[in-house]
């Protein structure tokens, strides 16, 4: 309550000055304001001593406090509501393009590339909710996985349900493919601005669509694309082989990225090229895509301002009243 009090006209508070200039004036002029009688004895007045002179600068601080609440009232103290209506001017398309082939399963990034992935991911999308969002998963061939929507919690449960399933998807890496279904997904969108994050820890070897034949099209339809190639330099422990109880086998294998085709993509698109070799770089690289496409939005703000001046001059009409009435009453004697 205390936050949302505020005063039109605070330049009032100085006159708060005079009140202990008042009080000043008043101790320094009290003993002269006491008649004195000489007396040659008292031993004929047998009156018990009254309290009420000692209670008579009650009266004048009824009337300072009195004038505190008058001043207050003066500065227009005003309590106030805020209301705020967010308008997105330029909403942003996404479509995550998601290498899901058994290399994915490496373990360079922990626990490994494809859950470290998804972690990073699933944060990028929390932080995007001005944003359509959907998801494309490739391997030896694509598919979609969720069409753009708004819907962050159908987002977010598509992204946990991705994994490496054997035989769902034919083996290898079609990076083409995997570019041209987002690229589907995104070509009749209105949006303003239209972004693909495609992510690959391999060459492209497989699928019938050439990734320079993909990175046309999202030309054409004015598509930019951010690639991202995963994996350590050198070697990482890879899945080789798949053993009879359905658990793969793993070796260090040599690490392969096709850093220049990737490159090639994100530059005739307008994007950018990343690399990421551990799990703290991935998420810097998804940062920084955050903060490279940023969503206008416009806030209003409208506030209510409700005056409460009233109570105080109503405060201080009471203590005024209550000053009168002992002046003239309890205290008239002593006047």
């Amino acid at each position: 309550m205390i936050d949302n009090y505020t005063f039109a006209h605070p330049q009032f508070f100085w006159l708060l000055l005079f009140i202990p200039l008042a009080i000043a004036w008043y101790v320094w002029k009290k003993p002269k304001q006491l008649a004195d009688v000489k007396m040659s004895s008292l031993q004929g007045f047998k009156v018990k001593q009254s309290i009420l002179p000692k209670l008579k600068p009650i009266l004048f601080a009824l009337r300072m406090l009195a004038v505190a609440a008058i001043i207050t009232a003066l500065a227009r103290p005003q309590t106030k509501e805020v209301s705020t209506r967010v308008k997105t001017n330029k909403g942003i398309d996404i479509v995550m393009a998601i290498d899901v082939s058994a290399s994915m399963l490496a373990k360079d990034l922990k626990p490994n590339r494809l859950i470290a992935l998804k972690r990073v991911a699933s944060e990028f999308i929390d932080g995007r909710p001005s944003d359509r969002i959907g998801l494309v998963v490739y391997a030896g061939e694509s598919f979609t996985k969720t069409p753009i929507t708004t819907d962050k919690n159908i987002i977010q449960n598509a992204l946990k349900d991705i994994k490496y399933k054997y035989g769902e998807l034919t083996g290898g890496t079609a990076i083409g493919m995997g570019l041209a279904t987002a690229v589907n997904r995104l070509k009749d969108s209105k949006a303003k601005s239209k972004v693909i994050i495609l992510l690959t820890d391999g060459v492209n070897n497989a699928g019938f669509i050439e990734p320079q034949i993909a990175s046309e099209l999202a030309v054409e339809y004015g598509i930019k694309t951010y690639t991202i190639g995963i994996g350590t330099n050198g070697t990482a422990s890879t899945p080789f082989s798949l053993n009879p109880d359905g658990t793969f086998s793993f070796r260090n294998m040599q690490v392969e990225i096709d850093e220049k085709l990737l490159k090639e993509i994100a530059k005739t698109t307008g994007g950018k090229y990343f690399r990421a070799n551990n799990s703290k770089k991935l998420a810097e690289i998804y940062d920084e895509i955050n903060k490279l496409e940023k969503t206008e939005i416009e806030e209003f703000r409208y506030t209510n301002y409700e005056e409460k001046f009233r109570i105080f001059v109503f405060f201080a009409g009471i203590l005024l009243l209550i000053e009168i009435l002992l002046r003239n009453t309890l205290f008239r004697s002593f006047i």
